[in-house]
């Protein structure tokens, strides 16, 4: 049966209440969906996790399905504001609360920890993901040569802010130590291949390494993910003692700007263009042979417009030309150019606009910092992506 005239009314009038507008899940704007057990307006997405979930939700469409009278009453006394004091009354501030950008997973785990656990409900209540001084236990990681995924034990520890992996669980010296403040993690289905996939990248010789892991418990990959943003604020809030929680959750784990392929030049104007995988973390362009590499093969630093930074649509005039990819872009440094084509225009728009982002945004003082560093300590850095003259203006 359908929806009648005067509940379609109705279910407008309350979607009209702040909060309503926007899914009580992901934030998505405009929510075409409601659960009459929970009264709560949701969007297609996350009504599909709530569907899988039937002992606590049960979902119909705002235009489509046959709502009762008694549902109706129910979404009018509950609502979004209403579920998020219950739901959402203790959420420890490291907590990543995903959007509707995020990966299915991270939805789920958010929606099952709200509605099906109950995590958030009581102010006392102790977090698997927050176990104080250490975390232990064995996740899938992919080789770096072999591209097989195998059992290792990894250890997280708050008192020496470190994430351990060993080969063997019984293994006296870890394979690596990555320190917490220069880690992040960052969830990669689609490019792992699994949909618990999680990329943890770090800095190694003053080079980014990645390391890409799983484990077949989205609720493990998940607790995992925040315990190290929990590690990652006690940390933060040693080191910069007069800061608030606010001005240090930025500074947590954080997803990548973009990534997808372009073609990049050689280091001379007659050497051809050719396919690569970037990534393009907050101030970092870093490019790879393949998404799954450990190692980029290149990376450019990306400072302010003001101190000589730019990007501009097209090529310089005369550039050697050779592959299909016809849409040019030009970024250029203080000390030099880099040259790039993208199979679509609207690829070409978008890396566009997230360039000119990054170099509007103010760089802080342990940019700055990093930036020194890198280049004193392995000047190399950003001499990997091939170098082209930019005597011409872009066309």
């Amino acid at each position: 049966m359908s929806l009648n005239a005067s509940a379609a009314r109705t279910l407008r009038e309350i979607q009209q209440i702040p909060g309503n507008e926007v899914c009580a899940d992901c934030g998505a704007l405009d929510p075409g969906w409601g659960s009459c057990s929970l009264g709560v307006f949701i969007c297609l997405d996350c009504s599909g996790i709530h569907r899988n979930i039937p002992a606590i939700s049960k979902v119909k469409s705002l235009n489509l399905s046959h709502w009762e009278d008694h549902e109706l009453q129910l979404m009018a006394e509950n609502g979004n504001q209403m579920a998020k004091s219950k739901y959402e009354a203790a959420v420890p501030v490291y907590y990543y609360k995903p959007t509707h950008k995020d990966c299915r997973l991270l939805r789920e785990q958010w929606i099952r920890a709200k509605y099906e656990r109950k995590e958030f409900t009581e102010p006392a209540k102790s977090f698997t993901y927050d176990e104080g001084e250490r975390r232990d236990g064995m996740l899938m990681k992919r080789g770096r040569d072999n591209g097989q995924f195998l059992s290792r034990r990894f250890v997280l520890s708050e008192r020496e802010g470190t994430l351990k992996y060993f080969t063997k669980y019984d293994a006296k010296e870890p394979k690596a130590i990555i320190k917490i403040d220069g880690m992040n993690a960052t969830f990669q289905p689609e490019k792992i291949g699994n949909p618990n996939g999680l990329q943890i990248t770090y800095l190694k010789d003053y080079s980014t390494r990645s390391i890409f892991v799983y484990h077949d418990s989205g609720k493990e990959i998940v607790d995992w993910f925040n315990s190290i943003r929990a590690v990652q604020l006690r940390y933060l809030q040693v080191a910069f003692p007069g800061a608030t929680d606010t001005e240090l959750i930025p500074k947590l784990t954080r997803n990548f700007l973009k990534e997808g392929y372009m073609e990049k030049t050689g280091p001379r104007q007659t050497e051809g263009f050719k396919k690569r995988w970037f990534t393009l973390d907050h101030r970092r362009l870093m490019y790879y042979k393949d998404p799954l590499d450990a190692f980029a093969k290149g990376e450019v630093f990306l400072g302010n417009k003001d101190h000589g930074y730019s990007v501009s649509a097209g090529l310089p005039a005369g550039t050697y030309r050779n592959g299909a990819w016809q849409h040019g872009i030009t970024i250029k440094t203080p000390d030099r150019c880099y040259l790039f084509t993208c199979e679509l225009e609207s690829d070409q728009q978008d890396w566009l606009k997230h360039f000119s982002d990054v170099m509007s945004a103010q760089m802080s003082p342990q940019e700055y910092t990093s930036k020194i560093q890198r280049l004193l300590l392995h000047p190399g850095a950003q001499s990997n992506i091939p170098l082209l003259s930019c005597s011409y203006a872009p066309r």
